[in-house]
C-alpha cells in the first residue's frame, strides 16, 4: 500500500499541484470579477490605460478567446476527454522531460477551470481585455502558455536528440606518459 501511494505521488504530484494552482487562481479571479462587476461592466485603474488593458465581466459560451460560440457541450466533453488523456499519459513522460510535464499540467488546470464554469454556470467567465484581442481568463492563458511550453520543450528535445554526442578528445602525449 505504501509503495503504491509513493508511486502515485511521484507520478502525479507535479501534475495535480500545478493544475490545482491554476484551477484555484482561475476560479478565485473569476469569482472576484463576478462579485464586483456587473455583466458587461469594466474596470481600469487609470483612464489612459482603458483602451490598452482593462478588466471586463464577460460571458463566453465557446472556446478560448471567444471561438466557437454556443458549442459549450462540445467543449465540455472535450475538456473531460483531454483531462482523462493527460492523467493516463502523464506517468509515461520521463521525469527529465519537465517542460512537457509542466505544459500538460498547465493545460489540464486550464481545461478544468473552464469546465467547472461550464458545469456550474452554463458559460465561462472571461475578464482580461487587452486592446482589441478577445477577452480571456486565467484558464485560457494557462492553456495557451502550456501549449507554447509544450511546443518549445518538444522542439528543444528534438534538437537535443539530433545533436551527435561530443567526441572525446585524444589524451595529449604528456597525459599519456603520466598514466
Amino acid at each position: 500500500m505504501k509503495t503504491t501511494l509513493r508511486k502515485f505521488a511521484s507520478n502525479y504530484l507535479l501534475l495535480f499541484g500545478v493544475a490545482g494552482v491554476v484551477l484555484a487562481l482561475d476560479q478565485w479571479t473569476k469569482a472576484l470579477v463576478r462579485s464586483t462587476l456587473d455583466y458587461g461592466e469594466y474596470w481600469s485603474p487609470w483612464e489612459w490605460l482603458t483602451p490598452l488593458a482593462r478588466i471586463v465581466h464577460w460571458r463566453n459560451t465557446g472556446a478560448a478567446f471567444g471561438m466557437g460560440q454556443n458549442l459549450g457541450l462540445l467543449f465540455t466533453m472535450l475538456a473531460i476527454v483531454v483531462s482523462i488523456l493527460i492523467i493516463v499519459y502523464y506517468p509515461q513522460i520521463p521525469r527529465q522531460a519537465w517542460p512537457l510535464r509542466i505544459a500538460l499540467a498547465m493545460q489540464m488546470g486550464g481545461a478544468l477551470g473552464n469546465l467547472l464554469d461550464r458545469l456550474t454556470l452554463g458559460h465561462v467567465t472571461d475578464f482580461i481585455s487587452v486592446g482589441r484581442f478577445p477577452v480571456f481568463n486565467v484558464a485560457d492563458a494557462s492553456i495557451s502558455v502550456g501549449a507554447a511550453v509544450l511546443f518549445i520543450g518538444m522542439w528543444l528535445e528534438e534538437r537535443r536528440s539530433k545533436t551527435p554526442p561530443a567526441e572525446e578528445e585524444p589524451a595529449s602525449i604528456s597525459e599519456a606518459g603520466n598514466a
